[in-house]
């Protein structure tokens, strides 16, 4: 393995072909989104009934957080990212094949629970760096997820335009047995130091929780922040595909290039972590996100409006959960994949949270319920982060110095 002195023991390509397979895996939790009303209409049901499919998806990438991550501290890493990839790949075919919607679902929940393989990439990128330059290797490869997650939507609603909403699931198995094959040529072998059993590794997860505060706060402000995202892609789609605007798919799935500009502030961000108080972009981030919502308020049926409030929610999601996932790496170096699986499992039960209580706004109140209840989520988040930023404030000074907790 190439060493440099800017990554430490990652090579530039390393990182490279680390944040393009990142960006891809995570694609496949996405997909589905701009094809809510396509597949409300295959199967004759209610837009929002429809909505399940994002909702369980992000409820089996949480179950996948939990149950699979923390095997990236027991067994050899390359290993493991390799087999969850063959599982991802039956589960999209299986997607692709779904003769009804409960048979879908099942196969969101499985996409979900298999497309984990980024929360198991980024501990190993980190285990594999300069402590020094962690925050910045971390924020190159969340640059590749971010974008992955953003340019899904464009993807699949063009695809879904032109090949329908089985027709992306099929090219997204195709994408994933090509990186199947990818991260199996290229990726390092990393064998992990616990040799304690299965149910040991999962209890040590509550004992993390109870004696990592800064994990609390951060995983309690993240899922918070990933609520009010899953919330708007979540609803986005119906209010794009309504009056005024009446948008298609490939038009809906166009937004998510707006909101991939954004994601290049993700080593940006990094880099600062690894600088100052990592505390800080977190703040600026939930202000932005609160913004966010202010915009998407007050100019929802202007297509600027809608641009502007995607762009600055996309920033701020850099700031908040770039920031909190350097902080959180830096706690026990030995436990990265279990800090990681309590920190994401927190957040995206959050985003699932989110989606669910967006389309339960949406019910409520349309468009202008959905941003009400976004602004509330990121003052929720304002709070938890006022409430500790003391103490928040003085872990990290601690942590910029190189102590150990």
């Amino acid at each position: 393995m190439t060493v440099e002195k800017d990554t430490g023991y990652l090579s530039r390509g390393h990182i490279v072909i680390m944040a393009i397979c990142t960006g891809l895996i995570v694609a496949n939790i996405y997909y589905n989104q701009p094809l809510l009303v396509l597949i409300s209409k295959s199967f004759a049901i209610d837009p929002g009934k429809g909505g399940r499919i994002a909702f369980l998806t992000q409820a089996g990438y949480a179950l996948g957080l939990l149950f699979f991550v923390p095997l990236g501290d027991k067994v050899e890493r390359r290993g493991q990212i390799v087999w969850m990839a063959a599982f991802a790949v039956a589960a999209l075919v299986l997607a692709a094949l779904s003769p009804n919607l409960l048979c879908l679902e099942i196969a969101s929940v499985l996409i979900g629970a298999t497309s984990v393989i980024p929360q198991l990439i980024l501990p190993l990128a980190a285990h594999l760096s300069d402590p020094s330059r962690t925050g910045k290797v971390i924020g190159s490869i969340m640059s590749g997820l971010l974008i992955g997650i953003l340019l899904s939507r464009t993807l699949s609603g063009f695809v879904g335009a032109w090949l329908g909403w089985r027709g992306m699931f099929w090219v997204a198995a195709v994408i994933s047995l090509l990186l199947l094959v990818t991260m199996r040529i290229t990726f390092p072998v990393s064998r992990p130091g616990f040799t304690g059993s299965y149910a040991s590794l999962m209890r040590s997860l509550l004992t993390l929780v109870k004696e990592q505060p800064l994990l609390r706060e951060a995983a309690a402000i993240n899922a918070l922040a990933f609520a009010t995202f899953g919330l708007f892609w979540t609803t986005m789609v119906l209010h794009l595909s309504g009056a005024p605007f009446h948008y298609n798919s490939d038009l809906i799935g166009l937004f998510g290039l707006a909101a991939a500009a954004g994601a290049l502030a993700a080593p940006l961000v990094g880099g600062s972590a690894d600088k100052r108080n990592p505390r800080i972009p977190i703040g600026y981030g939930l202000g932005l996100l609160l913004l966010s919502f202010g915009l998407l308020y007050f100019w929802a049926n202007t297509v600027a409006g809608m641009i502007a409030g995607i762009v600055l929610l996309d920033l701020a999601m850099q700031g908040i959960h770039v920031s909190n996932q350097s902080r959180v790496y830096a706690l026990i170096p030995a436990a990265r994949n279990r800090l990681n699986t309590v920190y994401m499992t927190v957040s995206f039960i959050g985003t699932s949270f989110g989606s669910a209580v967006g389309l339960f706004a949406w019910g409520k109140g349309a468009w202008p319920g959905v941003c009400l209840t976004g602004a509330l989520l990121t003052l929720a988040a304002f709070g938890i982060y006022g409430l500790t930023y003391k103490r928040g404030s003085e872990v990290n000074k601690l942590l910029i110095k190189g102590s150990e907790l």
